[in-house]
């Protein structure tokens, strides 16, 4: 792709599109002059997503604006419009329900839905359990009586001139019949939308002082009525969690990113609760960094609100005003944004962080168990890899090690996309000396080639495909073990590589990469996670056991066996320190010479050199 000419110095979006005329990237600038120059610099300084967007992109378009503000409005409406491959694809979770109100009606009508927003409709939320919302609705109907009936059974209940069983119960102040006047019923309207904007003490005390006032009146039944008012929006108020002081009126927004997706929780508080959680998730592209995530998700959160606080905690540092720009034009005042170091604040942070980990934990498990969805990825990585099947059994394997000491390695199985634990296997790496992870890669999966077993009818257990963790390297030392078992076809081998996600093939010159938004690279990255994660609770487990065998080396009566005993007993060898003579010999299978040894060996390495030496401070 030649440089373009002409490019103005100007803040605007530009779009790149491949040889059909795909957008297959949208950006945005300060100055359009400067950042597109940057993608035409030498190989060796682009970032790898710029090299790979370089190779397919074939020309460049770009659209000059006022402001940089107004370049992040266009790009966010680009990408939705578009949907670049390059680009982080975000997707709301329309799976959470809101408590909407119609506001063009003359008598609007509270509901639950969890459709797409329309005109002429005030949405509060989402909220994460309907059920929780259909009793705060339940409870909140008793104070503010609104009518909860579709318009058909409204109109039926007008020309009938008879209300519903709900306005007999006290949930419906009946406007079908005229028993409230427009102006009354607004007056419930507001209250209704006062709670679930978070002020809830006013509309307690207002109720409070209606009870008091009518019992002085001595119309003590309308004082009961505003005492039950009373104790339902108390209960109704219960289903919001209070997390900061009455006056605060702020939105939080944390996330969590796992390999290439991520999740991002936005709270809303007003008056000190939690009224409204919003949560969006993102099939990353190559080298998004936190705060690049974290400035589409807001653009694209915040693009159609119409309820922006003054303050917003966020938990990445951003390095200029762009975003709190964005939101103060939004709500025609400013717009603060803070990251909380420790407090009340912080802790919100925290709990939309842990409730962001959840979301994606939760979609992972969605994804992992849908059999369709695992269908799909072993069929893309089928193509992807040009494999003559769908790999149905795929084992992979990793490295752990301390600076080259404890070398250990994993093996993981997943069969049908899903994880087969009983076949999981740890090697304890015998030859290789020191950091030599090609060496250690190549000792253990020699040794796994080797076990793999033929019955008499030529049936095995051999998988469709190795996954190896690593580059080219391992990747040659996958072949050299092949070679050194005899095995010369029927296997198919690839290396992942950790930074790019790319995988290479043998006698393949260039690497494959999978999409960011793809199924089959999620599966192949959860599968180098497991084995990452088997091998390291491995090592961690051998160098805990070295330890303790070098702490109790030279200790008369105390061998391997009874070395592997005490640690088992007491967790862990700190635990095992901190024992008092009494304890070891209270030990049925220690005997009390050996219990003793063990104490004072403990006690001498623990008191302080001068001490030991017989000298005084």
């Amino acid at each position: 792709m030649d440089r373009p000419i002409g490019i103005p110095p100007r803040s605007g979006c530009y779009l790149f599109r491949d040889a059909s005329d795909v957008v297959v990237y949208v950006g945005k600038a300060t100055s359009l002059a400067q950042r597109l120059g940057s993608y035409f610099n030498s190989d060796t300084s682009r970032s790898y997503k710029t090299q790979l967007l370089m190779a397919e992109a074939t020309h460049v378009e770009w659209t000059v604006t006022d402001s940089e503000v107004d370049a992040l409005l266009l790009e966010n409406e680009l990408i939705k419009q578009y949907q670049p491959k390059f680009n982080m694809r975000l997707k709301d979770d329309k799976s959470f329900p809101f408590m909407a109100i119609s506001t063009s009606d003359k008598y609007p009508a509270p509901f639950i839905t969890r459709a797409p927003h329309s005109k002429n409709v005030r949405y509060f939320g989402p909220f994460p359990h309907v059920g929780s919302l259909r009793t705060v609705l339940s409870e909140l109907l008793l104070v503010f009586p609104l009518r909860s009936c579709t318009t058909n059974k409204f109109r039926h209940h007008q020309a009938a001139r008879r209300p519903c069983l709900l306005a007999d119960i006290g949930k419906c102040s009946a406007p079908c019949v005229d028993r409230i006047s427009v102006a009354e019923y607004q007056q419930l309207t507001e209250g209704f939308v006062s709670f679930f904007e978070g002020r809830v003490d006013p509309l307690e005390k207002l109720l409070r002082h209606q009870m008091h006032e009518a019992s002085s009146r001595h119309d003590y039944e309308s004082a009961a009525r505003f005492r039950d008012a009373l104790a339902a929006l108390d209960r109704a108020a219960k289903q919001q969690r209070i997390v900061l002081d009455s006056s605060s009126n702020m939105d939080c927004v944390a996330q969590t990113v796992s390999g290439s997706r991520a999740a991002i929780v936005l709270f809303r508080v007003r008056s000190g609760r939690v009224t409204g959680r919003q949560v969006v998730l993102a099939d990353l592209s190559a080298d998004d960094s936190p705060s690049v995530i974290q400035e589409s998700a807001i653009t694209s959160l915040y693009a159609d609100s119409q309820d922006i606080p003054e303050l917003l905690l966020v938990d990445i540092e951003h390095d200029n005003t762009l975003i709190s720009d964005f939101l103060a034009r939004l709500r025609n005042a400013p717009v603060k944004m803070q990251r909380p170091q420790r407090g009340p604040k912080r802790a919100l942070l925290d709990m939309a962080g842990a409730d962001a980990q959840a979301v994606l934990d939760r979609d992972s498990l969605r994804r992992s168990f849908d059999i369709d969805t695992r269908s799909a990825a072993l069929k893309d990585l089928q193509k992807a890899l040009n494999l003559p099947r769908p790999p149905f059994r795929i084992e992979c394997f990793d490295m752990s090690h301390l600076q080259g000491t404890s070398y250990v390695g994993s093996m993981v199985v997943f069969e049908d996309g899903l994880p087969v634990k009983s076949e999981y296997r740890r090697f304890n790496v015998r030859s290789v000396a020191g950091n030599d992870d090609v060496g250690a890669m190549k000792e253990v999966l020699a040794r796994r080639l080797r076990r793999w077993p033929v019955d008499a009818i030529g049936t095995n257990t051999r998988p469709d495909l190795l996954i190896i963790d690593g580059g080219l390297p391992q990747l040659g030392a996958g072949l050299q073990a092949l070679e050194e078992v005899g095995i010369t076809a029927g296997v198919e081998i690839v290396a992942l590589a950790k930074r790019e996600e790319l995988l290479y093939r043998p006698n393949v010159s260039e690497p494959v990469a999978l999409s960011k938004a793809s199924e089959s690279l999620y599966l192949v990255q959860r599968i180098r996670d497991e084995a990452h994660r088997f091998a390291i609770t491995f090592h961690r487990s051998k160098r805990g056991r070295a330890m303790v065998s070098s702490a109790l080396d030279g200790i008369i009566g105390v061998g391997p066996a009874r070395s592997e005993q005490l640690l088992r007993y007491f967790g862990s060898l700190s635990r095992l320190r901190s024992a008092d003579l009494a304890e070891l010999e209270a030990l049925s299978w220690l005997p009390n010479s050996v219990a003793r040894r063990l104490y004072d060996s403990f006690r001498e390495t623990s008191e302080p050199k001068s001490r030991r030496s017989g000298t005084d401070d």
